[in-house]
């Protein structure tokens, strides 16, 4: 799916608000409370936060894994089958199935037979640079290339949202490196919208549009940044001066966020 270029951040479409959102656990534990959020078609956004402040509660949310003690999540348009995938932190593959297979699950999940999908997955599988190994196990990839699969297996349906859960937080950091390069490339090609959660200021500054960020006890959001730097983003931007200010002011915000969650 070929992407459209990319409207300014105040010319973008909805997809998705959560308007004043609380979520409370047993034991009166407040894991959000007021959480308001809009989503626009093409944003890459990140949860920004110190653990305990609620970002992977915010996208169990949204993913209707769990339903708000408060407040209300609207998709625009209603949500339909296939408007949405989902990266966790682990790959969460099924071992005895091949990579194929794997980013099949989606379509298996509504129905539909490999062959009928099947030109979509080897293209999904195109798009991270694993068509060659479609019959492989995950026994026989390397970490990095695990998550590429478990990222194919999100966007094979073509979602309209993409959540991404610390999806690389476990892997080295020169593979992280590559691919936070990649999955920019990727979002370039196909277009999508994307909320990531992360610890890093690094991580977050160079992939993001928008920076949510999150203080904990109960979890909400303090403040919210641009990122003003246009994609395609590389190397170059990582040593630039424009993405040291861009570090800073996200570090000085979550270092507030951290003051307010103690």
């Amino acid at each position: 799916m070929p992407a459209s270029p990319a409207l300014p951040l105040d010319q973008r479409p909805h997809v998705l608000r959560m308007e004043g959102v609380d979520k409370i656990f047993s034991g009166n534990v407040a894991a959000l409370k007021g959480m308001s959020l809009s989503v626009n078609q093409g944003d890459f956004i990140s949860l920004l936060g110190p653990s305990g402040c609620g970002k992977s509660t915010a996208l169990r949310l949204i993913s209707d894994l769990i339903h708000p003690t408060r407040g209300r999540i609207r998709w625009e348009g209603g949500q339909k089958a296939g408007d949405l995938g989902v990266v966790f932190q682990e790959p969460t593959l099924m071992p005895w199935a091949t990579v194929a297979q794997n980013v099949w699950l989606p379509f298996r999940l509504r129905g539909k037979s490999f062959n009928a999908v099947k030109d979509d997955v080897l293209e999904a599988l195109k798009l991270v640079g694993l068509e060659n190994f479609q019959n492989a196990y995950p026994r026989e990839l390397s970490g990095g290339m695990k998550m590429r699969v478990s990222i194919a297996r999100a966007m094979v349906t073509h979602p309209r949202l993409i959540l991404m859960d610390e999806p690389f937080a476990a892997l080295d950091e020169i593979t992280r490196f590559r691919l936070n390069n990649d999955l920019l490339e990727l979002k370039d090609k196909i277009g999508c919208t994307v909320i990531f959660v992360t610890h890093s200021v690094f991580e977050s500054v160079f992939l993001s549009d928008r920076i949510v960020v999150m203080a904990a006890r109960p979890g909400r959001v303090i403040r919210e940044l641009t990122v003003d730097a246009p994609y395609p983003r590389g190397d170059d931007f990582r040593t630039s001066a424009e993405y040291a200010a861009h570090c800073r002011a996200a570090s000085d915000a979550l270092h507030e966020a951290m003051g307010e969650a103690a």
